[in-house]
């Protein structure tokens, strides 16, 4: 038998709706810099095993980021989550002094500042 012809047009399928995006979706944490600041109480051997113990840097990377912090007066070592950033700062204010500078008082500064 066959088929007849309809007048009423026909609809093509519906796309589907994008979801909203949903305000329980995690939000991103804005990231923090751990910043390495200079002073004249450390060594660059100093730096250089304080970095590779700590944050893993080679050598080589260590001898680039003590040259920098000695010439600009600091660098930044990492670019984290403010938590972690706080907990790689506070290793660097424990790690302890530089015996091989009798004055030296202690370990060396850094802070933790919003990354831009």
């Amino acid at each position: 038998m066959p088929q007849e012809k309809s007048d009423k047009p026909t609809l093509a399928p519906a796309r589907p709706k994008r979801k909203p995006r949903s305000s329980k979706q995690p939000r991103k944490l804005p990231p923090y810099n751990v910043v390495l600041l200079n002073d004249d109480d450390h060594t660059y051997d100093y730096v250089i095993e304080m970095l590779r113990k700590l944050f893993g840097f080679p050598t080589e990377k260590g001898m680039r980021m003590a040259k920098e912090v000695d010439t600009t007066g600091r660098v930044i070592l990492l670019t984290t989550t403010k938590e972690h950033a706080e907990f790689k700062r506070d290793q660097i204010h424990a790690y302890g002094r530089d015996t091989r500078i009798a004055s030296c008082a202690g370990s060396m500064a850094a802070i933790i500042e919003p990354a831009n």
